[in-house]
C-alpha cells in the first residue's frame, strides 16, 4: 500500500505522520523548497523572520499533538494563565487576565474590570457572554448571520464590539467583526473563552517557524521511512488514483490533496468534484505584518512561566482605538542582538494589503509612538512588510456550507486543509485536524480490499 500526499503544510504533514505511524508508506510532494506551508521563515540580514505571527491556545489539542509527534513540543511555551495587555492611545494599558475561579467564572473579574469599556457596557458584555455559551456553533442559522449583527442584537454597542469582541474574533477568524460568521465566532468563544478555565492560555514558539514545523517534519518523516519530494510540481491527479509529478505519473493506492481550495479544484478530476462546486465562494482574506526594528527596547509584556523553561519574558499586546491590532516582540526568536524587533499583525487586512511600505511606515510608526511611550525617543533602524494575500478563506456568513468534507466523489481521493469542513476556523489547529481526518479515511479505504479478501477466504 502507498499513499501520495500533495502539499507540505501542516495538513499534509499531519496526514503523513499519522499514516506512517500506522505503517502506511507515504510520499509527500511539495512545490516549495520547504515544508510548513503558510508557517515558514526566511532570512533578512541578521534576522530570521517568520512570515506571520502564528500563536496557538492551550485548547488546540491536535496541534500540540503534532508538535509531540515531531518531537518539537519543547520549542514552544504556554502561559500559565491567560494574560493580555491591551494598549490604548493616551491611556494606561488595560489588562485581560483570567482569575483562578473555575469555568465559566474565570473571566468574570477580567470583564468586570476591563477599563476600555464603560461600566454599563461591561455588564452588557457579561450578559452577552452568558447568551453565547448557550449557542450551538453547528446551528446552520448562526452561519447565516454575522457576529457583529448577533452582538448588536444582544446589547453590544459599536465600541464594545470593536474593543472587546473584535479583539479576539478578528485575529481568530481573519475577519472584521461585522463580516465574521457567527457560527465560527460562537465556536471560538465557547471553546476558548468559555470552555475550560485554561483553554485560552496563549502559546508562542521559542524558535522560528521553520525550526518548529518544517525542519522537524522533514526529519521525522524520513526517520519513519517516508519520502519527501521538495520543489516538485504536481500537474494532474487522476481517479486511478495517479499523480503526475514533474511530468512523470506516480501510481498510488490513495491520494490526499492538502493544498489551498483553488489548487484542489484545479487538480481534482471532474468526476471527483462536487456538483455544484462551491469552493470559489470561500475566496481569500489577507494578513499583513509590519516589522519594525528599534535601536532600543520600547515594549514590555507578560512573562511566561512554563515549568519546562522557568520565567521567560515574552512581550506581546493587543491594541484598541488604533489601527494596530496585535504587536509581538520578535527580538529573541529572530536572533537580533541589540535593540528590539516588533511585528505588528494586521488581520482582515484588505485596506493594507496593497499599500506601499512607505505609506505603512508613515501610518504605523507614529501609531507605535502613541501606544508605547518608550518608542517616542527611539530610532527605527529598519522597517519592512510581509503580505499574505491568501492567508485564510473568508470566514463570513454562509461560508460553512461551502466547506467540503475530506472525502471526494472518487474513491481513493481525499482532501485536507484548514478550509475543509473541520468545525474549526482556518487556523493551525484546523489544518492539523483536517490532516488527521484525511489519514483516518485513507486507512479505512485501504482496509476495504483486505476485508474483501478475508471474506473470500472465509467463504472458501
Amino acid at each position: 500500500m502507498s499513499v501520495v500526499i500533495v502539499g507540505g503544510g501542516l495538513a499534509g504533514i499531519s496526514a503523513a505522520i499519522a499514516l506512517q505511524e500506522s505503517g502506511v508508506p507515504v510520499t509527500l510532494v511539495e512545490s516549495r523548497p520547504w515544508l510548513g506551508g503558510a508557517t515558514h521563515s526566511f532570512g533578512r540580514g541578521e534576522l530570521c523572520v517568520d512570515n506571520g505571527q502564528h500563536v496557538f491556545l492551550r485548547c488546540c489539542s491536535a496541534y500540540q499533538g503534532l508538535l509531540r509527534r515531531l518531537r518539537a513540543e519543547h520549542l514552544v511555551d504556554v502561559q500559565d494563565r491567560f494574560d493580555v495587555p491591551v494598549l490604548r492611545p493616551g491611556a494606561r494599558p488595560a489588562r485581560l487576565r483570567r482569575s483562578s475561579l473555575p469555568s465559566p467564572l474565570h473571566l468574570l473579574p477580567a470583564l468586570a474590570g476591563y477599563g476600555p469599556l464603560p461600566l454599563r457596557d461591561r455588564l452588557r458584555a457579561i450578559r452577552a457572554s452568558a447568551g453565547m455559551r448557550r449557542l450551538d456553533p453547528a446551528d446552520p442559522a448562526l452561519d447565516a448571520v454575522s457576529a457583529g449583527a448577533w452582538l448588536a442584537e444582544h446589547g453590544q454597542r459599536p465600541w464594545t464590539r470593536q474593543a472587546l469582541w473584535g479583539l479576539f474574533l478578528t485575529s481568530a477568524l481573519n475577519a472584521e467583526i461585522d463580516d465574521a460568521a457567527m457560527g465560527l465566532s460562537a465556536m471560538v468563544c465557547r471553546r476558548a473563552l468559555f470552555g475550560r478555565a485554561d483553554a485560552a492560555d496563549i502559546g508562542l514558539p521559542l524558535v522560528p517557524l521553520e525550526e518548529l514545523h518544517g525542519g522537524p517534519a522533514l526529519r521525522r518523516i524520513a526517520e519513519m521511512g517516508g519520502t519527501v519530494r521538495l520543489k516538485s510540481k504536481v500537474e494532474a491527479v487522476t481517479t486511478d488514483p495517479k499523480v503526475v509529478v514533474d511530468g512523470v505519473p506516480m501510481a498510488a493506492d490513495a491520494v490526499i490533496l492538502a493544498v489551498p481550495h483553488e489548487a484542489a479544484a484545479r487538480l481534482l478530476p471532474a468526476q471527483a468534484l462536487p456538483d455544484p462546486l462551491r469552493w470559489h465562494e470561500l475566496d481569500a482574506s489577507p494578513i499583513v505584518n509590519v516589522h519594525v526594528v528599534y535601536d532600543r527596547k520600547v515594549m514590555d509584556g507578560p512573562s511566561f512561566r512554563g515549568a519546562a523553561h522557568g520565567p521567560r519574558h515574552a512581550p506581546f499586546a493587543a491594541a484598541v482605538g488604533s489601527p494596530v491590532q496585535w504587536v509581538f516582540d520578535r527580538t529573541a526568536v529572530s536572533g537580533l542582538r541589540g535593540g528590539q524587533y516588533l511585528a505588528i499583525s494586521l488581520s482582515a487586512a484588505d485596506r493594507w494589503i496593497d499599500m506601499p511600505t512607505a505609506e505603512l511606515r508613515a501610518r504605523f510608526v507614529p501609531e507605535l509612538r502613541r501606544l508605547l511611550p518608550a518608542a517616542r525617543g527611539a530610532d527605527v533602524r529598519e522597517l519592512f512588510v510581509t503580505r499574505e494575500r491568501r492567508a485564510t478563506f473568508r470566514q463570513r456568513p454562509g461560508s460553512a456550507s461551502a466547506r467540503p468534507g475530506a472525502a471526494t466523489r472518487a474513491p481513493g481521493l481525499f482532501l485536507a486543509g484548514a478550509w475543509t469542513d473541520t468545525g474549526w476556523p482556518d487556523t493551525m489547529e484546523g489544518a492539523v485536524r483536517s490532516g488527521l481526518t484525511a489519514a483516518r479515511l485513507v486507512r479505512r479505504h485501504l482496509e476495504r480490499p483486505r476485508d474483501r479478501d478475508l471474506e473470500g477466504v472465509r467463504g472458501r
